[in-house]
């Protein structure tokens, strides 16, 4: 008799055979999917009035690779590491090793993240400041990151900036402007035809006032003038309350200038909660988006799928994996809709059964597909389960215990 699953899954199949779906397609899309998980993502973190240790949290960028080794093992979709250089790269021995540990682990490099907010020159901006001196430092910083990029096989180099003011009248906004477009336009000069310069943006915090790059237009301004090596990367939590982020997203795939993600979620402003757990439909409906251009391109370059959240309540490794597989079942939901019926629906002015079609694919139970993909790739069918059981957790817990200069989002 066949297993549960087994059925669930036939039944599934049938399902989505009736959509038009390739069942086949569809998991082979989601077998090639890489998500990429932040090195500070295991270190401790907290908020503006503290960092909260964690008994077993990583402290030294060995540490972070071990740890993001784990949720890679167990979920098969999340090899690369994105590093912060201040974080975890402060001198050159640190530089030298982490290309053959993290092979080692089964790992590899993913962005270079540059830090050009946390040092106290940097009180009234970096790219934006108007004293040259910082700004020096700043753009030195950023071309260091280019050159440790290389050493690491790095492809990307993103950019995020705390430069604004917090009252009117405080420096001239369109200065900065300009001080801006010089700085990025030095570093964007450095790179190497296989390195891409994402640049984010943020709407406030912590500047008051004005943000420098506070949004996607700005963003986007800025990457055409550079070139074709800089697109936007959008950060699902850098958004004011009621901004449709599916909308940006799909104007910035027509116009081919989408980079890539930081995957999170907000329920007031920028709170680095866990990606869905506040609005998974909003997010199923930028991956509807993703899922368009991927099955019907039309020259927006690879995006960059990575996570930027802060555990501070969560463990580190399990709140990680719960992460990624909420990005995979959300995929997986994105690539069940019947598009066909879709574009039917939408042709004919029939509002309800176009939405229903989006509806009907974000309600599919996944998992047994999910399921299927784990074990014809080798993993877990159920990761968060088996990593549990693996111990690893209460191992480094014990091993490491509670520790000061993780190096993380509340340092």
């Amino acid at each position: 008799m066949a297993s549960y699953q087994e059925q669930a899954y036939s039944l599934l199949e049938e399902r989505l055979g009736t959509r038009g779906l390739d069942v086949e397609a569809v998991k082979a899309s989601l077998k090639r999917q890489v998500i990429e998980t932040p090195s500070w993502g295991y270190a401790d973190s907290g908020t503006r009035f503290g960092v909260f240790a964690q008994a077993g949290a990583a402290v030294t960028i060995a540490e972070k690779l071990e740890d993001a080794a784990q949720v890679h093992k167990h979920t098969g979709i999340a090899p690369q590491v994105a590093v912060h250089v201040l974080w975890d790269l402060p001198d050159a021995e640190a530089v030298e090793s982490v290309p053959a540990l993290a092979e080692s682990l089964g790992v590899r490099i993913g962005s270079i993240n540059p830090n050009v907010f946390q040092g106290k020159e940097y009180w009234m901006g970096s790219f934006g400041n108007r004293d040259a001196a910082a700004r020096r430092k700043a753009v030195q910083h950023c071309l260091d990151s280019v050159e440790i990029g290389k050493k690491l096989n790095s492809t990307v180099l993103s950019l995020w900036f705390a430069d604004g003011t917090d009252y009117p009248g405080q420096d001239d906004i369109r200065e900065r402007k300009h001080r801006f477009e010089e700085a990025l336009s030095e570093v964007y000069q450095a790179l190497p035809p296989s390195m891409t310069m994402l640049v984010e943006y943020k709407p406030f915090e912590p500047g008051l006032y004005h943000t420098d790059i506070a949004d996607w237009g700005m963003s986007y301004v800025l990457c055409r003038k550079l070139g074709e090596k800089a697109r936007v990367l959008v950060d699902l939590g850098h958004h004011l309350p009621g901004t449709n982020i599916e909308h940006i997203v799909a104007f910035l795939l027509d116009e081919q200038l989408l980079g890539g993600f930081h995957f999170n979620n907000r329920k007031y402003a920028d709170d680095d909660l866990m990606v869905g757990s506040i609005n998974p439909y909003e997010f199923f409906l930028i991956y509807n988006e993703l899922v368009k251009e991927e099955l019907s391109p039309r020259g927006n370059p690879t995006v960059e799928y990575m996570v930027d959240q802060g555990f501070n309540t969560k463990k580190k490794i399990p709140g990680m994996i719960q992460t990624v597989l909420m990005i995979q079942s959300t995929y997986a939901r994105a690539l069940c809709v019947d598009r066909k019926a879709l574009a039917e629906a939408a042709g004919n002015g029939d509002v309800v059964g176009a939405e229903q079609c989006l509806h009907d694919a974000y309600t599919t139970d996944v998992e047994p597909l999910l399921w299927r993909v784990r074990e014809e790739m080798g993993v877990s069918p159920e990761p968060l389960k088996a990593y549990l059981e693996s111990c690893y957790q209460t191992t480094i817990e014990r091993k490491r215990g509670v520790r000061a200069g993780a190096g993380g989002l509340g340092q």
